[in-house]
C-alpha cells in the first residue's frame, strides 16, 4: 500500500512535500511569515491562521506562493451538499502539519478535542499517519502550569510531536521558559524528519 507521504512522480521526479503551517494567538507569530519563507525554499506550503494570530501576522510578508487560509474561508467556500469541506482538504493536501506558534489556549482546546476553528478542525479531522508538530509559545507561568504538563501527555499520545519552547526574555518582559522555538530550527527539525523517514523506506523520494 502507498503511503500518503509518499510523493506523486511527476515526470519521474517526485513532487515537493506538502507542508501545511498555521499559528494560533500567541505573540510569536510575528514569527510566522519567516517560518513560511523558510518552508518554501524546500516544500510546498500553505497556511492556516487564527482570528486572533492575525493580530501579530504580517500578510503582506508571507511568501507569494504561500496560500493563507482563515475561518473566513471555511464557512465561505461551502455553499451546499456536495461542496468540498475546507479543512477536510488541507488534511488530504497535506504531508505534514505544523503549528507555530501553538498558544496555550490552543493547545487546550485541542487536548480536549475542541474543533471551533479552521485549525482546530483540521486537527480534529487529522490523519495520525502523518506527522503533526507543534511548537509551544507562552508565557513561563503558563508553560509550567499544570494544565499544560496533562494536555501535553494528552497530544503526545495522540501522536504529535513536540518542538520544545526555549528560555529566553519573554514578550512580556519575563525571562524564563516559553518562547516559540525559531523558524530555522523548527524547519530543520522538520524536514530532518521527512527526509530521515525517505532514507528509511518510508517515503519514496527517487
Amino acid at each position: 500500500m502507498t503511503s500518503e507521504m509518499e510523493p506523486v512522480q511527476i515526470n519521474g521526479a517526485p513532487r515537493r512535500p506538502r507542508i501545511l503551517l498555521a499559528a494560533s494567538g500567541s505573540v510569536a507569530a510575528i514569527k510566522f511569515a519567516n517560518l513560511c519563507r523558510c518552508f518554501s525554499e524546500w516544500a510546498e506550503v500553505k497556511a492556516v491562521a487564527t482570528k486572533p494570530s492575525l493580530h501579530f501576522i504580517d500578510k503582506a510578508s508571507l511568501p507569494e506562493d504561500a496560500i493563507l487560509y482563515t475561518d473566513e474561508e471555511e464557512w465561505s467556500t461551502w455553499k451546499k451538499i456536495g461542496d468540498s469541506v475546507l479543512h477536510i482538504e488541507l488534511r488530504r493536501w497535506a504531508d505534514i502539519m505544523v503549528i507555530a506558534p501553538l498558544s496555550a489556549n490552543t493547545l487546550g482546546k485541542i487536548a480536549g478535542g475542541l474543533c471551533d476553528n479552521l485549525l482546530t478542525c483540521i486537527v480534529r479531522a487529522w490523519d495520525y499517519n502523518k506527522p503533526l508538530f507543534v511548537a509551544p509559545a507562552m508565557n513561563t507561568l503558563m508553560w509550567n502550569n499544570p494544565f499544560t504538563e496533562r494536555h501535553l501527555m494528552v497530544i503526545d499520545e495522540l501522536g504529535i510531536s513536540l518542538i520544545p519552547p526555549v528560555s529566553k526574555r519573554l514578550a512580556c518582559g519575563d525571562y524564563g521558559n516559553g518562547a516559540m522555538a525559531e523558524p530555522s530550527l523548527i524547519y530543520s527539525t522538520v524536514r530532518l524528519f521527512y527526509e530521515s523517514r525517505s532514507q528509511s523506506g518510508g517515503i519514496n523520494l527517487a
